[in-house]
């Protein structure tokens, strides 16, 4: 399932079969799954962690677990679970320490998504608007040992329209961390210009499923 500029009233439901449609990408040569638990994300609980894990069991490939992370213990969860890494959120920004005592278990295999609207976090799977810069975010948690983030413009996110390259190249500027970018990758271009940018990697959803972006061209072209 994917939101349109994350209004859970839009959604697409693209597959009801999590497993497959993982394995589909895998087969295509996927280098790594994100998966985002988007009603743990809006209710802050693990509601589809029997599929998420169903699918950790079913590929070969490094999985990004996300959505509804509140507590360590369901970081350590994950990690036992087989996830590669775990993706931190609105709790993250409530409680700082709570990122700092998942990166200091566990290293680089945390990592914190930073979703926005017009430079600032949007916090509860994108439903309530701060006024938390993210750029000032980013370095607080750099800080705490955070060496890796996701950034998700959601005014482009899920709109097939293009990556908002400004925003991103204010936020390179800005850490010195890892930068994994998401949201309004539309064609294979956007991928190549965002690799030029110095992203670590970037999340592809709605192109991949609707058909505008071809996976195994995609890798070739910023391989």
């Amino acid at each position: 399932m994917r939101l349109f500029q994350g209004d859970y009233d839009r959604e697409t439901v693209f597959s009801d079969d999590p497993v497959a449609t993982a394995k589909l990408w895998a087969a295509q040569g996927a280098p790594r799954l994100h998966i985002v638990d988007l009603d743990g994300a809006r209710d802050g609980e693990q509601a589809n962690a029997e599929a998420t894990r169903a699918i950790i069991a079913a590929v070969e490939l490094p999985v990004q677990v996300a959505g509804g992370v509140r507590e360590i213990a369901t970081v350590e969860s994950w990690i036992e679970a087989g996830a590669d890494r775990v993706v931190l959120g609105t709790a993250a920004v409530q409680d700082p320490s709570f990122a700092g005592a998942a990166c200091q278990r566990y290293g680089d295999r945390i990592v914190v998504s930073l979703d926005g609207r017009d430079g600032y976090f949007a916090s509860r799977g994108w439903l309530e608007q701060t006024e938390q810069r993210i750029e000032d975010l980013m370095q607080q948690f750099a800080d705490l040992g955070v060496q890796r983030f996701v950034y998700t413009d959601i005014a482009v996110d899920g709109t097939l329209t293009a990556p908002n390259y400004a925003a991103i190249e204010e936020l390179l500027k800005a850490t010195s961390a890892k930068l994994i970018s998401a949201g309004g990758v539309a064609e294979t271009e956007h991928l190549v210009r965002l690799a030029e940018l110095g992203v670590e990697g970037a999340i592809v959803g709605m192109a991949l499923y609707e058909g505008t972006v071809l996976l195994p061209e995609a890798l070739a072209a910023v391989r």
